[in-house]
């Protein structure tokens, strides 16, 4: 099953539409933007969570404010790399790169938006098997999909192989 289905005319009509209006004008025009479309959703088997390494994967942006690169989040195309961070990490050593959603509930309680806390406690009680080492993080504005599929994924299912994962978590920004 493909993960894109239809990928070059999505691709086609995104190139003709928004991005040429984009490079043309400057602006995003989201009135063009296609939104792409599967008719099924890729899937696999079940994992029993009890017995599984579970990875955290989390769209809002983070990284090691200390030791990493923050995204590069006024790219108006979007950032489309990723950030490992280990997954025992405490709040006040992460920051945030992403212009494109309201921090407001995270500053309320950033595990709405890294529930590391709460899956230490799954592990602790036996419904997770285990953490993953390392979290996964993005930057989630990425409009072109084509990008997502061909360098996003694979960096993510390579991050998770390493780390011999059996089962992910997406927690979305």
């Amino acid at each position: 099953m493909e993960v894109l289905e239809n990928r070059d005319q999505w691709w086609e009509s995104s190139r003709k539409g928004w991005l040429a209006h984009y490079q043309q004008t400057g602006k995003f025009d989201w009135e063009q933007y296609t939104c792409p479309r599967n008719s099924a959703a890729p899937s696999g088997p079940g994992v029993d969570l009890a017995r599984s390494r579970l990875m955290l994967v989390s769209s809002a942006g983070t990284y090691l404010r200390e030791r990493q690169q923050p995204f590069d989040a006024a790219n108006p195309l979007g950032d489309y790399s990723i950030r490992l961070v280990p997954s025992s990490t405490q709040w006040d050593a992460v920051a945030i790169a992403h212009e494109h959603y309201d921090y407001a509930a995270v500053e309320e309680d950033p595990q709405v938006l890294l529930p590391l806390r709460h899956l230490h406690d799954m592990v602790a009680e036996g419904s997770i098997g285990e953490l993953a080492p390392s979290i996964v993080s993005f930057m989630g504005y990425q409009p072109d999909v084509t990008r997502v599929v061909d360098e996003m994924l694979p960096a993510i299912l390579e991050a998770a192989r390493a780390e011999d994962v059996d089962a992910a978590l997406l927690v979305p920004a």
